[in-house]
C-alpha cells in the first residue's frame, strides 16, 4: 500500500473537489441543501475513500474503498449532467468537468485492477 498523497488519482480528485466547490458557488441559494450539497459531498467522497482505503490492512479492503470512490465519481458525473440540464452549468463548464471525471474514472479503474492483482 502506498501513501495516498503520492497517488495521482488522489491528487487529481482533490483538484476536482476544488473545481466543484468553485463552480457551485454560483448556484442559486435555494440549491444550497440540494444539488450544491450533493455535488460537494460526492466529490469529497472520492479522495476521502482513496485515502481511507490506503490505510486499511489488506488490499481487499483497499479495493472496497476504491470501489466506493468510483461509485461517488459516477454519482458526480450524473449530478454534473443534471446541473447542465437545468442551466446551472454552461456546456463548456460541463464538458471540462465531465472530461476531468472521465480521466479520473479511467485512472481509478486501472488502479483498482493493479491492486486486485496483488490480492
Amino acid at each position: 500500500m502506498s501513501h495516498f498523497r503520492t497517488l495521482l488519482i488522489w491528487q487529481k480528485s482533490m483538484t476536482l473537489v476544488t473545481t466543484v466547490y468553485q463552480t457551485t458557488k454560483s448556484f442559486p441559494k435555494e440549491e444550497l441543501f440540494g444539488l450544491t450539497s450533493q455535488l460537494r459531498r460526492c466529490s469529497i467522497s472520492i479522495p476521502s475513500n482513496i485515502a481511507e482505503g490506503s490505510g486499511r490492512e489488506s488490499d481487499k479492503e483497499y479495493v472496497r474503498f476504491l470501489n466506493i470512490s468510483i461509485g461517488s465519481l459516477f454519482e458526480l458525473q450524473t449530478q454534473l449532467e443534471i446541473a447542465k440540464n437545468i442551466d446551472y452549468l454552461t456546456q463548456e463548464q460541463f464538458n471540462k468537468q465531465y472530461e476531468d471525471t472521465r480521466e479520473l474514472e479511467r485512472m481509478l479503474i486501472s488502479f483498482i485492477k493493479k491492486v486486485k492483482e496483488r490480492c
